[in-house]
C-alpha cells in the first residue's frame, strides 16, 4: 500500500482503507481526531524540548527517526480530520497563503 501513496489523495484513501478495514471509522470524529492530532504534536514538540536552536538543525540519526515518525503521525491526524470535515489541504493551504500575503506584505 505504502509505495501507492504519493499525495495527499492517495494518502487519504491509504488512511481511509486502513481505518476500514480496522473499523475505526466510527471513532474518527472530528473532536477525536483533532486531540490525537494534538497529542502526537506534542510527542513531536518532546523532542526539541530543552535543545538549543541549533541543536535542533542536527538531530542524531536515531532522534530523527523518532521525530520522523511523530511528523509522520501529526500529518496522518490531519489529513484524516481533513477528511472527516471535507477539507481540501492544498486549496485551505493555498487560501491562507494568499490571506497571509495581504496580512502581512512582504518588505519593498
Amino acid at each position: 500500500m505504502s509505495d501507492t501513496i504519493h499525495d495527499l489523495t492517495t494518502l487519504r484513501d491509504a488512511l481511509r482503507e486502513f481505518s476500514a478495514a480496522r473499523d475505526w471509522r466510527q471513532y474518527h470524529t472530528p473532536k477525536n481526531l483533532a486531540m490525537a492530532m494534538i497529542v502526537e504534536a506534542a510527542e513531536l514538540v518532546e523532542h526539541f524540548q530543552w535543545s538549543t536552536p541549533e541543536e535542533s538543525l542536527s538531530p542524531s540519526p536515531e532522534k530523527l527517526a523518532e521525530i520522523r515518525d511523530e511528523v509522520a503521525d501529526t500529518l496522518i491526524y490531519l489529513v484524516e480530520l481533513a477528511d472527516a470535515l471535507d477539507i481540501d489541504l492544498i486549496a485551505a493551504a493555498r487560501a491562507k497563503i494568499a490571506k497571509n500575503a495581504l496580512k502581512y506584505p512582504a518588505p519593498h
